[in-house]
């Protein structure tokens, strides 16, 4: 998970969300061309508050000091669209699926708090028909996104069980494993109310008055637990109990996701941020160190997104789907090399994992993100 976010929504918008684009404007169905935003440490200014509903291009130059965020919002805080680690004099495009009705812009400087918003409201009727293709990838993705949840589920208990054994070899030993379908997927997790930081938020990621003895939950306050401070008490087994409920209430709501190739090819890069933000630079796993186990599951996560659009993809854009291909390849090598076996999940510790690897990881990171960045748009043609 990224630091502290707002509460998430149901994958329709998450269409648009998941997103980022980078570099690549485009012109949005109906309309007169992308919505540009301007956000400082103190402003979000908009060149347009009202806009044709459907494929939508937003594009943001942070003028301000601080790392910022924009999120497109729903009026009750559920996310539409979002582009996050928006550094100071750069600018960033999301290319998104917006349907009619009225939203808000959020800036972030910081990316901390609520944000600085403004109302704004897409107008239009019925959205443009999908080609079968894509119709096809939105129903494959669907039952992978439900598969994932569903083989879950066991993974967390056998954690959960562990933890309210008090065995902590048993519970450390089970704790990768147990997230490895919600990194996979975990732009879609992230569309359901406040799930997502109930079960995966780190303990810098809390907003500013919660307090981590009592509102710190989910799977990192339990690998503090292990892993740092090595012990199990009734405060960690309560909060087994607590994950798995929250868990189980994620994989009976998957299957209500709204899910679009815009918000898969976005998701899928996305993913690849995660991986960016977190895995690589070892925050992510800051105490047990299984940092690449959810890298591999990042990538697997985005690879699946990507080879179900592959078709609409390769046929708008065939260098660009060469070059996927490439990259995604060239990554799954990469990672191999920290594998002790060809098919499992017994990755290296990544505190084991010298500077020069991680720059060979990062680099791999970029090289795959800067052709992913492009997709959404390609499959939105």
């Amino acid at each position: 998970m990224r630091p502290a976010r707002l509460t998430v929504l149901t994958a329709v918008a998450a269409v648009a969300a998941l997103t980022a684009v980078t570099g690549c404007a485009e012109k949005s169905a109906g309309g007169d061309g992308t919505i540009k935003v301007a956000a400082s440490d103190t402003a979000c200014e908009l060149s347009k508050t009202e806009f044709p509903a459907g494929k939508v291009s937003i594009e943001v130059e942070n003028k301000g000091s601080k790392v910022t965020e924009l999120y497109v919002l729903f009026p009750d805080d559920r996310i539409v669209a979002e582009r996050e680690n928006i550094g100071p004099g750069t600018k960033a495009t999301i290319t998104a699926e917006i349907k009619a009705g009225d939203y808000e812009f959020a800036c972030k400087p910081g990316m901390k708090g609520d944000g600085i918003r403004q109302k704004v409201k897409a107008t239009g009727g019925a959205a443009a028909k999908r080609s079968p293709e894509l119709d096809a990838a939105v129903a494959e993705y669907r039952k992978y996104v439900q598969a994932q949840a569903d083989e879950t589920l066991p993974k967390a208990q056998a954690f959960a069980d562990a933890v309210k054994a008090g065995d902590l070899e048993a519970a450390k030993k089970a704790y990768a494993a147990s997230r490895i379908g919600w990194e996979r997927t975990e732009p879609v997790a992230e569309s359901f109310g406040d799930i997502d930081p109930k079960v995966d938020v780190r303990e810098d990621g809390l907003e500013a008055g919660q307090d981590p003895a009592k509102d710190w939950t989910g799977w990192h306050r339990l690998e503090k637990a292990l892993f740092a401070d090595k012990k199990i008490g009734d405060d960690e087994k309560k909060l087994a109990d607590q994950l798995m409920t929250d868990l189980t209430d994620w994989q009976k709501k998957v299957g209500q996701a709204e899910i679009t190739p815009t918000s898969m090819a976005n998701g899928a890069k996305e993913l690849l941020d995660e991986v960016a933000s977190g895995k690589v630079t070892g925050e992510e796993e800051r105490y047990s160190h299984t940092d690449l186990v959810d890298f591999k599951a990042n990538v697997e996560g985005a690879q699946k997104a990507y080879e179900l659009l592959k078709p609409v993809a390769a046929k708008n854009d065939p260098a660009l789907s060469a070059e996927l291909d490439k990259q995604f390849a060239a990554m799954n090598t990469l990672l191999d090399k920290y594998r002790a076996d060809k098919n499992g999940y017994d990755f290296t510790a990544y505190d084991t994992v010298g500077q020069d690897q991680r720059k060979e990881l990062s680099d791999a990171v970029s090289a795959l993100g800067e052709p992913l960045s492009k997709l959404a748009a390609t499959v939105a043609k």
